[in-house]
């Protein structure tokens, strides 16, 4: 039986947690860029954009990222559509986090007086320009501690793809433990590496929230 030390343990799970950073920044940046399009759509209201965009954001809150990850990996591939791990736990993680950063930004846009609307349609503004120079602006400096907080969420989230096969963090630490008859020890390791990822993020989002107060 081969024998592993702490660091060989440690080495494989770095390894594996570069994984963990890239799928959350994907997970994030891809959900920053649709959920701020569902945003403006929800805002407009055209169409019943605003009751589609709303559908949308409960159907993914209101359901298990697990179920999410299993529809899109297993169920695309019994259609016919066979897919990665990697691309379906990336599609996965960019729809929830889109529903939740629309919901958190929705409510950041809300925060902002409605005089604002009225004044700068009273200057004859269309609605992009209204939104992209006088309420964006405003709300930005609301959304960024919320918005950093919830990357915390979506790394988090990522350990749910080792379900689906996809080797983050989680799941190479279920490998090691296996191969190495050290369990307590191996996920010791994953918990402490989680931290160390998640509490500097959570410590921004704190200080970024004094600061704007």
């Amino acid at each position: 039986m081969v024998e592993f030390t702490l660091w060989d343990i440690l080495r494989n799970l770095l390894l594996a947690a570069r994984w963990t950073l890239v799928l959350s920044l994907v997970a994030f940046v891809g959900g920053s860029v649709v959920g701020l399009g569902l945003l403006v759509l929800r805002l407009t209201g055209r169409y019943g954009a605003d009751r589609l965009v709303a559908a949308y954001v409960q159907l993914f809150q209101g359901t298990p990222l697990l179920m999410q990850l299993f529809l899109l990996y297993f169920g695309l591939a019994l259609a016919g559509l066979n897919t990665s791990a990697w691309i379906a736990a990336a599609v996965a993680l960019t729809l929830y986090a889109s529903a939740y950063l629309t919901e958190i930004w929705r409510g950041c846009v809300a925060a902002i007086p409605r005089g604002q609307w009225e004044a700068s349609a009273s200057l004859a503004l269309s609605f992009g320009q209204q939104f992209r120079y006088v309420i964006l602006p405003q709300a930005r400096r609301i959304a960024i501690a919320p918005t950093v907080g919830f990357l915390v969420q979506v790394v988090k989230a990522t350990a749910l793809a080792s379900v689906i096969g996809f080797v983050e963090l989680t799941k190479a630490g279920g490998l090691i433990a296996n191969v190495s008859y050290e369990p307590l020890l191996t996920y010791g390791c994953v918990a402490l590496l989680y931290f160390a990822i998640c509490f500097p993020i959570s410590q921004v989002a704190r200080l970024l929230e004094r600061t704007q107060r």
